[in-house]
């Protein structure tokens, strides 16, 4: 019963996934799929008998997994919010096809703030397994 409850509100989840993923450099469908998690969360533990509707609910479990998920997935050092959307949005531009060199202007800000965010920004951290 919790599964199909859940599958009901698949709609649900694509408007919190597509919002997710228009402000960050996730994908749709990567959102899509923890939302859906949070929607089976949120159906298991689903009570009529509690009064609230189910969507409101379930976007509050569907926004957290979302949420968790960036944070667990994200940066390993503290970078700034406003940096972090500057660079999502720098990487849209340039899966849109601006050239590089267009998106400090295009952002707004300095080659030289730029630069930093990227740097900041695109830090890759790699797991090693643990030593036998």
């Amino acid at each position: 019963m919790a599964h199909a409850l859940a599958l009901q509100h698949l709609d649900l989840a694509d408007a919190i996934a597509g919002n997710f993923a228009r402000r960050t450099i996730h994908p749709f469908e990567d959102l899509r799929q923890v939302a859906i998690i949070g929607l089976l969360k949120a159906a298991a533990r689903y009570s009529p008998a509690g009064g609230r509707p189910f969507r409101p609910y379930a976007r509050t479990y569907a926004n957290g997994e979302i949420i968790h998920y960036l944070r667990d997935s994200g940066f390993a050092i503290k970078v700034p919010p406003t940096w972090r959307d500057q660079y999502a949005s720098g990487q849209k531009l340039l899966r849109q096809g601006v050239p590089p060199g267009q998106l400090p202007a295009r952002l707004g800000i300095s080659c030289e703030r730029w630069q930093e965010i990227q740097e900041a920004c695109s830090v890759t951290v790699v797991a090693l397994p643990p030593e036998s």
